[in-house]
């Protein structure tokens, strides 16, 4: 079995600040940020770019969020009243 780690982990192991991690993926900053701060899955061509600049395979890098998703009933608070 394969150990997955989030990308913030593979970045400390291997001495990667965020910019440098924009430089050798060739991503947007802000794209890289969402994704280092579990806000963004990325695509499966985002992925392949940022493993290759961790020097790991795409399969070792957990994708997931960590901010909750939250649903709302009708149009949201901004429309009025929300049930």
């Amino acid at each position: 079995m394969i150990e997955t780690k989030a990308v913030s982990t593979w970045m400390a192991e291997h001495g990667f600040d965020l910019a440098k991690l924009v430089e050798a993926s060739g991503l947007e900053r802000r794209v890289v940020e969402a994704i280092v701060a579990c806000r963004y899955t990325p695509s499966p061509e985002q992925r392949r770019r940022l493993a290759h600049a961790l020097g790991v395979e795409s399969e070792q890098i957990a994708w997931g969020h960590a901010v909750p998703v939250e649903h709302l009933y009708g149009h949201g608070p901004q429309f009025g009243r929300t049930p």
